[in-house]
């Protein structure tokens, strides 16, 4: 019997129905707080944006089959299925730029968060302005760039306007925030960059939690390194943060530095 929740359109097709006549990018809001939800919900469509809402995660994964959302703003404790389910399952069928909803101090949960591929994450209690500026950011560098050539060092081919990286002309799975971190390394090769840095070119804030720089730091190189635990290419310098190597003249022995 079919899940009431299979993904059975494409997500191109499905995105193209979300946005067709309005222009607007649709959000799929997942909070079982129908207070929260609702405020969100009406933050957003006052911001422009078309608005589904979830109360749970089998629900929200109805929804995205029916209307491939442009992005989701998850909440991390749901009841059944937990917002980090819901994030695998959905990647699982296509990317889906996701934004975590978690409870304040919850840190591991956070990390979680960002571990299973979220592209940023606000704390409760937040600001609902907070939040659609988040979404804005968010979406902003989801969209293509068609002025962008591609370009390619160390074996890795990214291709901007169609948001698509190879290595050794394999594909990568790689998140939004992902995407934009390894493009970035690639066009500023053989410099230190802090992750203070990194947070401000890459995900456009001033001030932030820099584990998100490094949680993402950890990813891509689970991606694009031969040896993960000896990376060559995305290197650590002690004391100041990640530089891109394409040579790859060694292994970081000082890992743990970041």
């Amino acid at each position: 019997m079919q899940q009431p929740y299979e993904f059975t359109e494409a997500p191109a097709e499905a995105e193209a129905t979300a946005t067709a006549g309005a222009g607007a990018a649709r959000v799929l809001v997942v909070d079982d707080d129908p207070t929260v939800a609702e405020i969100v919900a009406g933050y957003l469509d006052r911001a422009g944006y078309l608005v589904d809402h979830a109360g749970d995660g089998p629900a929200a994964l109805t929804r995205a089959a029916a209307h491939w959302p442009d992005l989701v703003v998850l909440d991390l404790m749901l009841p059944g299925m937990d917002g980090l389910e819901v994030c695998r399952r959905l990647r699982g069928h296509a990317p889906v730029p996701v934004i975590m909803l978690t409870a304040r101090g919850d840190e591991d949960d956070r990390i979680l968060g960002l571990e299973v591929g979220a592209d940023d994450y606000v704390t409760k209690p937040f600001s609902p302005r907070e939040l659609v500026l988040r979404v804005e950011s968010v979406l902003r560098r989801s969209r293509p760039a068609p002025a962008d050539r591609s370009f390619s060092s160390a074996g890795l081919t990214l291709d901007p306007g169609a948001r698509r990286a190879t290595k050794d002309g394999a594909e990568l799975a790689l998140t939004l925030r992902e995407f934009d971190l390894l493009a970035f390394f690639l066009r500023h090769p053989g410099r230190a960059y802090s992750r203070e840095d990194l947070m401000r070119a890459v995900w456009g804030w001033d001030f932030g939690d820099l584990s998100t720089v490094t949680v993402h730091v950890r990813r891509l190189r689970a991606k694009v390194e031969d040896d993960p635990a000896r990376p060559r290419l995305i290197q650590t310098v002690w004391g100041v943060g990640y530089r891109f190597e394409p040579a790859g003249p060694g292994p970081d022995v000082r890992e743990g530095a970041a």
